[in-house]
């Protein structure tokens, strides 16, 4: 890259001596295309399947021991907790062990020492390292990573590939495809025989909390190894109900050359981690993805210790949405039918992203509502192994109680009429059919609160309330993550576009609320939905990195005036 900011100056040949020998190292970084991961297709016969089924067998077939890595060290302390199998809870798939207090603090110590080390190494080794997991994730290890998502997370066989490959696949090669894009900027130098002007990323001082959720196994490696890639050093708490997944993601970044101690592997009790990290003077971000309360608990907790911190610690949240589909009257009911039914029920509804709330025109309504009860009656629920189901089971017994808390509620309410599913069985695994409702009230919990399972709730409006109607989507509830408009009328687009401006991070028109692609649709919502840092695009890397900025002089400064004063 010096080379290439040099070559754009009209230099004498001394002048571009003193460039190319200057003391300060600039990126040099490889070219290189990217491009998403394919999604594989695991029809029967296929290789993927083959595959797939023999490791399914592999990983049901042990209790994997998971132990706390720290640096070289690994720790087993206290009692043991298991990872069971949402859809069959009697099966135990890892035993892994919480860490203490004390345990969470050299984690610190380890991440913010390890730093210094890291930080020092050139971009272009981080990147071959990166690259090197990218292709291994998407190979040799594709499956086990598959497998792990589809028992530990209860995922069907092509929303596993979804998440636990394509997508952190395409988030390590994207990621180092917009490091290396972002490097290519250097600043202006007027004449650089006398001055250089430029640019370093650093990592930040200290260390990164990494607080992962369970829902994607993907954006555990991206919470926890996008940090590490732009030179900082993480403590990474893995959720305990996708603890299988993340370990092989942790295992696969040691044996493709991460030096230890960069990301540390510390499974905890929530509150434990949180108050540790929120105590350390030591702590430079945290990088978080899961419920509002806790987030704005960690928050609350940062602003309480200001004065403790050598940095503003920064803040990065993905905190869910009550995600809507408003359709108009002009909509094509076939695709408001089919991506309704995607998007509310696929991997029961437990995507941040997930269609939960509907407003359907009062002249669509019949079609529309014969048209989601079709289909919602073809989802076979059960066992994701089988490659036959839809969606397997909720992830846990709290989801479990939470969600069917909704479901009793609402068959207890007048304003409120169950139109498909509601039952649910947790005797075998947190299964949950996936519910329609229909309510007369657009105000009603079920309309504002995130229920975060197969529950989607249709609001009917009269077609000459639309604008009315349209205005509640924004004002009846604390969420901005991702919407849907379906409508044919370009006029009528056109107005939704700037009238829902702020109700979604991620809008989308005449298609499903659910399915953003790294690379395609970066990431995010507003309002208490987080902080809208765009994963999955250019500007999040950037979020990892205190740059600094380098001016040096070839000449000597000779005077301390200037020439008007001589005048």
């Amino acid at each position: 890259m010096l080379a290439v900011l040099c070559s754009r100056t009209a230099l004498s040949a001394r002048s571009l001596e003193r460039c190319v020998s200057s003391v300060v190292e600039l990126p040099k970084l490889h070219n290189f295309g990217v491009q998403n991961e394919p999604v594989l297709g695991y029809r029967a016969g296929s290789q993927e399947r083959d595959l797939l089924t023999a490791e399914l067998q592999r990983t049901a077939a042990v209790t994997e021991e998971v132990p706390i890595v720290i640096g070289d060290e690994t720790i087993k302390e206290g009692e043991p907790h298991f990872q069971v199998m949402p859809h069959d809870h009697h099966h135990k798939i890892a035993k892994f062990y919480y860490a203490s207090e004390k345990t969470i603090q050299k984690a610190i110590q380890v991440s913010a020492e390890a730093q210094k080390r890291w930080d020092r190494t050139p971009l272009d080794e981080r990147v071959q390292i990166w690259q090197k997991a990218a292709d291994m994730m998407a190979g040799a290890h594709r499956q086990s990573l598959n497998a792990a998502t589809v028992l530990g997370q209860s995922k069907s066989a092509i929303q596993a590939e979804i998440d636990s490959a394509a997508e952190l696949v395409d988030f390590f090669r994207f990621n180092v495809f917009f490091l290396k894009e972002n490097a290519k900027y250097q600043p202006i130098s007027e004449n650089a025989s006398v001055t250089l002007n430029s640019m370093r990323f650093r990592g930040l001082d200290g260390f990164i909390a990494a607080i992962s959720p369970f829902n994607f196994t993907a954006i555990g490696g991206n919470l926890a190894y996008t940090p590490a890639l732009m030179g900082n050093g993480v403590v990474w708490k893995p959720s305990d109900t996708a603890l299988l997944s993340n370990w092989r993601i942790f295992n696969i970044m040691r044996e493709a050359g991460l030096p230890s101690g960069v990301v540390n592997f510390v499974p905890a009790d929530g509150p434990t981690f949180g108050r540790t990290i929120t105590k350390s003077p030591k702590l430079s971000g945290i990088n978080f993805t899961g419920s509002v309360p806790t987030f704005n608990w960690l928050w609350n907790e940062v602003g309480k210790n200001l004065n403790l911190y050598s940095n503003y610690p920064r803040l990065i949240g993905e905190c869910g949405g009550k995600n809507y589909h408003f359709v108009h009257p002009s909509a094509d009911i076939q695709s408001v039918v089919n991506g309704t039914i995607r998007s509310a029920f696929e991997y029961c509804g437990q995507k941040c992203s997930a269609c939960s709330r509907i407003y359907v025109p009062k002249s669509l309504h019949e079609p529309i509502k014969e048209g989601l009860l079709q289909e919602r009656a073809k989802l076979k629920v059960g066992d994701p192994s089988d490659f036959s189901v839809f969606m397997g089971a909720v992830i846990d017994d709290k989801a479990f109680a939470r969600i069917t808390g909704y479901i009793k509620n609402a068959k207890g309410n007048p304003k409120n009429k169950i139109i498909g599913g509601g039952g649910f069985d947790g005797s075998k695994g947190y299964f949950v059919e996936p519910t329609i409702i229909e309510t007369s009230d657009p105000h009603d919990k079920l309309m504002v609160e995130e229920i975060f399972g197969p529950v989607l709730t249709v609001y009917v409006y009269d077609d000459k309330d639309l604008m009315k109607t349209l205005a509640l989507v924004g004002s009846s509830t604390k969420f901005a993550l991702t919407g849907a408009v379906f409508s044919k009328d370009k006029k009528f687009l056109e107005t939704a576009l700037e009238e829902l401006k702020m109700t979604a991070g991620n809008f989308y028109i005449n298609d499903k609320s659910t399915g953003s692609v790294v690379g395609q649709q970066p990431f995010g919502g507003g309002r208490m939905s987080g902080t809208n840092d765009k994963a999955g695009g250019p500007n999040y890397v950037m979020r990892w990195t205190s740059p600094q900025s380098i001016k040096e002089t070839f000449a000597p400064l000779t005077d301390i005036d200037y020439p008007y004063m001589r005048d």
